[in-house]
């Protein structure tokens, strides 16, 4: 087990991405954050408290995207559906697709196609935590991403919430 990101690594990324998603200087009001259920939600909820420290009192909209029904690889096993909460049109505005570790793009196929039920987007752009570079199935690339590593297909990447660090086995 090698350590990815410590705990102070961390919350210094997800501060960093905070910023990153935030410089261009649009308007939050036309930005939406939407964590991928159901490791995503952690990295959504930590980027939307980071924002909302660095912009008081301004509305965010963020919530949480369920993409069992999208899946394709529903048949290897049972995916439990988690839920979804947008309370929010995301018609016209800039979606920020949040998971937390980006590995065959396969995942965020299946965002992309459960977004299209909530309305048409004017832009969406993908933020992850850990993008594993190798083992591409589609061709996604993250917009944002905190860090970028190399992996076999053998080798996992686990990012603990409890502990507050990413971790490859």
């Amino acid at each position: 087990m090698q350590e990815l990101l410590s705990a102070q690594q961390l919350s210094l990324t997800i501060n960093r991405l905070a910023h990153q998603l935030t410089e261009n200087g649009e308007d939050l009001s036309s930005l939406v954050f939407i964590g991928i259920q159901p490791r995503g939600t952690h990295v959504a909820k930590k980027i939307v408290e980071a924002i909302a420290a660095i912009h008081p009192n301004t509305p965010i909209n963020s919530g949480f995207l369920d993409i069992t029904f999208y899946r394709d690889d529903f048949r290897e096993e049972l995916h439990i559906p988690k839920e979804t909460t947008i309370t929010f049109s995301i018609e016209g505005k800039k979606v920020i697709l949040i998971d937390d570790v980006l590995y065959t793009g396969r995942t965020i196929r299946a965002a992309l196609d459960a977004l299209q039920d909530f309305g048409r987007p004017r832009k969406v752009e993908l933020c992850v935590l850990i993008n594993r570079t190798f083992n591409r199935e589609l061709p996604i690339q993250p917009d944002y991403l905190g860090i970028a590593i190399d992996t076999t297909p053998a080798q996992k990447v686990k990012v603990n919430w409890e502990t507050e660090q990413a971790l490859l086995y």
